[in-house]
């Protein structure tokens, strides 16, 4: 089950709330650039301060790209982002942003290929920690034998979206198990 946050803002972070077919995600940032992204069911919108809500350029930008992902008229965020973290953390973050839509990596392959082939575990724990999830697809990142494997929004939610993914890059498929 997923954790429910109160969710960090920095001292010039607003936020906002955006509809997805997924569930309600949250974003949070300045004009500057992203700073986490949460998604459905992880966070408290209750909580958060409502003279914060709003949507300066990053964050709008952000939500509008959030909504062309999943209308399938976006494989590739590009957006600014500044995930707080650690230099490990912020290189596995960078690398997954590297992983094609649609595809998947191993946390094994991850690890080799930010030169550290070892660390496979530690990809992992900073991939659970990955503040910007989906703009930063940890959700492609899977076991060694194939096998979905934790994800913050819970594995349904991760099948989901590459699902999704994978539905978009091949509709006539999709087409053909819907009839």
């Amino acid at each position: 089950m997923t954790e429910m946050v109160t969710p960090r803002l920095g001292t010039s972070d607003e936020w906002t709330v955006t509809a997805t077919p997924v569930g309600e995600m949250m974003v949070i940032g300045d004009d500057d650039a992203v700073h986490f992204v949460h998604l459905p069911g992880s966070f408290l919108a209750s909580t958060c301060d409502p003279d914060r809500a709003g949507a300066p350029a990053a964050v709008r930008a952000a939500a509008e790209q959030i909504d062309a992902y999943f209308t399938g008229a976006l494989t590739t965020f590009s957006l600014p982002l500044d995930p707080a973290g650690t230099e490990f953390q912020r290189r596995v973050w960078s690398a997954l942003a590297d992983i094609p839509y649609g595809a998947t990596e191993s946390y094994g392959a991850l690890a080799a290929r930010i030169g550290n082939p070892k660390a496979c575990r530690a990809v992992g724990l900073a991939n659970g920690r990955n503040p910007i999830p989906l703009v930063l697809p940890c959700h492609r990142v899977i076991g060694a034998d194939g096998s979905l494997t934790g994800y913050g929004g819970g594995l349904e939610l991760k099948k989901r979206l590459l699902d999704h993914e994978r539905a978009v890059l091949r509709p006539d498929a999709t087409a053909r198990r819907a009839s």
